[in-house]
């Protein structure tokens, strides 16, 4: 079943995988600006930028549920053609 599958094919959950990195990304910037200002002396952030910074967990879940779908739809696949 694996070698028909082409080798730049979206697969079930990449799509998650992909908007979750993204997320991710945008959190970690995020706390990086947010925490430069305590090593550079000058005045902290406004409590929504710490706010922003909680979007690197919820990237890490996004991309962990997209994971978790591709596994599913190969467990279910692998499952058919046993039988």
């Amino acid at each position: 079943m694996r070698d028909k599958t082409q080798a730049n094919s979206v697969g079930p959950g990449d799509g998650l995988v992909r908007t979750g990195a993204i997320v991710f990304f945008v959190g970690a910037v995020a706390t990086l600006v947010t925490v430069a200002p305590l090593f550079l002396g000058t005045d902290p952030f406004p409590s929504i930028a710490y706010a922003v910074c909680m979007l690197m967990g919820v990237g890490f879940l996004i991309a962990g549920a997209g994971v978790l779908r591709g596994i599913a739809v190969q467990r279910r696949q692998a499952k058919s053609a046993a039988t």
